[in-house]
């Protein structure tokens, strides 16, 4: 196979670790790449099993995906973001036992999420992984291209149908607007503007990028509930959300934003996070 830049999963032996290890795999193999499985642990001792035992999981499951093994020293955050400079991906866990305990849980989440180099992959969700549900994607003003383009790759990938979801409660600048939108008239409830303006903006965010994967069917969305609420509710049938966030530095500082705590918290899929500005 002809490689790409590899996929990197962090892993400490626990079952939620254990998933995280599969999905990773997974993206491998579809990526046609190599997996890099890393542990974090105080003595390199504890190593060995957990990798030796991850090593044959993915050959089980995937004989041709390269594996390459690492252990790291330390903070599990600062080695995953080192190895996330080279990745094309990184995948983790919601919670374990080890090295990785806790990983994106209180204060670790925003930790990792704000300085991983490329997309963070949170593994949520109790049901068996089905590739052909849909991907969705969650748009938020300032994180629109760059995370729609991940979306719209993960779907080609898996064949899959996108979703674009958003929420008619918010108002965007005019300025990300394809045309102005006429003024309301008298009796015109202003929500429905609203909601015309967030699906004038998922149109002009994805007809920049959508002629790229022609492929993907698109269904675009407008809710009136909490953004967060929506996505939450609607990741029960979905394969993974997709959501943007903020680089360091940016003018929009390092925090992850209520929508993004509310899926590494509450999805019922995994969620993928990519770094945008």
């Amino acid at each position: 196979m002809t490689l790409h830049r590899h996929v990197v999963v962090g892993v400490d032996g626990s079952l939620v670790s254990t998933r995280a290890l599969d999905l990773a795999a997974d993206e491998a193999a579809r990526r046609a790449t190599a997996l890099r499985v890393l542990y974090a642990v105080p003595d390199r001792d504890e190593a060995g099993p957990v990798l030796a035992s991850a090593v044959r999981r993915v050959h089980e499951r995937h004989p041709g995906v390269p594996v390459v093994t690492t252990v790291a020293e330390g903070d599990a955050v600062h080695a995953l973001t080192r190895e996330s400079e080279d990745a094309a991906l990184t995948v983790v866990g919601t919670r374990g036992l080890g090295g990785f305990a806790g990983l994106v849980t209180g204060a670790v989440s925003p930790r990792l999420a704000a300085h991983t180099h490329g997309p963070l992959l949170v593994v949520r969700g109790n049901r068996p992984y089905d590739e052909h549900r849909d991907v969705l994607l969650g748009l938020e003003s300032g994180t629109g291209t760059e995370t729609a383009v991940h979306a719209l790759e993960e779907a080609q990938r898996r064949g899959a149908r996108l979703l674009v979801l958003q929420s008619g409660t918010r108002r965007h600048p005019s300025s990300e607007l394809p045309s102005p939108l006429p003024a309301a008239g008298p009796g015109q409830r202003r929500p429905a503007v609203r909601g015309r303006t967030e699906e004038a903006v998922s149109r002009f965010v994805l007809a920049g990028v959508r002629e790229q994967h022609p492929g993907v069917e698109i269904e675009s969305r407008t809710v009136r509930t909490a953004p967060a609420h929506a996505l939450v509710e609607a990741s029960r049938e979905a394969a993974v959300v997709v959501i943007g966030a903020h680089r360091p530095g940016s003018r929009h500082g390092t925090r992850l934003g209520p929508v993004a705590h509310a899926l590494l918290h509450h999805s019922h899929c995994p969620v993928l996070i990519v770094p945008t500005g």
